[in-house]
């Protein structure tokens, strides 16, 4: 398949600069581009990869526009990655597509669920009873989604994905454990995307709720009765304790984790491997990770944390002390 510059810049916007006609034949990495290939420029920290690189096509800034040009061909955006984004999605639909079922012959629906006429079902996919699942949604291969679970319109669930398991609840009883029947559901807005092997448990009493436009990686964990709020993204294996609340437009980086009941502002990014202790009521970044270090000094100073407290209540007796001594 190939596309030409002319072609792509009439569907995508952009400024050309460069041979209209020029057929494109792949996508790729500055580094690893050819002549026939588009790439882009993400940050300026990359540009002396940009003069290296041999793809036919460039897509930059208006800021990179003089050294790509110096090179070759080059499209100018405000925005070169989301651009490239939008490329990527331009290429996928012209693709060659087999025509397929838009429901696998394997897979299993309740009849009392509801499954849009345009969604597509995958290959072993389970849907549960009173389970519905919206327009233009896509489940890809062993999806499974519990009863009286809801997923929206345009979304898409890699393989593997379980909505609705039960939620972790137990309550102690002489020294064993009681199940906590959970009776809540799940509720997915539109334009959700999750990743594969992901699972979100059903709420205990009130549902589980994911909102517009959330994007979750793989092998990320979401507890009963937590709320994602719009177009917050979290990278993989994300940990999310039952019955917090996340807000809109954050993200949280890889292997972090969200403890219980907690509750994070609007806009609030969390580092990768973070573990939040306490809620965050303002947006901002926030970190929390011990650096890594060879054993013998990791054990030295992990020995010191341990003494931060009664060094702390030291050295507020010690100022307490000189002030006593300053006073005339």
């Amino acid at each position: 398949m190939s596309l030409s510059l002319g072609s792509i810049v009439e569907e995508l916007g952009g400024e050309l600069h460069g041979d209209a006609a020029l057929l494109i034949e792949g996508l790729s990495t500055l580094e690893a581009a050819g002549p026939q290939h588009v790439s882009f420029l993400s940050h300026p920290k990359y540009q002396t990869q940009l003069a290296a690189s041999k793809a036919a096509c460039v897509i930059v800034s208006p800021q990179m526009q003089s050294l790509a040009q110096l090179r070759g061909a080059c499209i100018v955006t405000e925005q070169p990655y989301l651009y490239f984004a939008r490329l990527t999605q331009l290429w996928k639909r012209n693709l060659p597509h087999s025509a397929r079922p838009r429901v696998h012959a394997s897979a299993v629906i309740d009849p009392l669920a509801f499954v849009h006429p345009d969604a597509r079902i995958g290959a072993l996919c389970v849907i549960e009873r009173g389970a519905r699942i919206g327009a233009n949604t896509e489940l890809r291969s062993r999806v499974t989604v519990g009863e009286d679970c809801v997923i929206g319109d345009r979304c898409l669930l890699h393989p593997g994905v379980v909505i609705g398991a039960d939620g972790f609840g137990f309550a102690p009883n002489a020294g064993a454990w009681e199940k906590i029947e959970q009776l809540g559901a799940v509720s997915i807005g539109n334009d959700v995307e999750i990743g594969a092997n992901t699972c979100i448990d059903r709420g205990a009493l009130q549902n589980t709720v994911i909102e517009d436009g959330v994007k979750l990686d793989n092998l990320i964990q979401i507890g009963h009765n937590v709320r994602v709020g719009k177009h917050t993204a979290m990278a993989g294996c994300v940990g999310v304790a039952g019955s917090a609340t996340i807000g809109a437009h954050c993200t949280i980086g890889g292997g972090a984790i969200v403890l219980g009941h907690l509750a994070l502002a609007d806009h609030v990014n969390i580092s990768a491997a973070t573990v939040v202790t306490r809620s965050i009521r303002s947006p901002g970044h926030f970190t929390g990770m011990f650096p890594i270090d060879d054993n013998a000094s990791w054990e030295k100073n992990a020995a010191s944390l341990k003494q931060l407290h009664s060094l702390r209540d030291r050295i507020r007796a010690l100022e307490d002390q000189l002030k006593k001594l300053e006073q005339p």
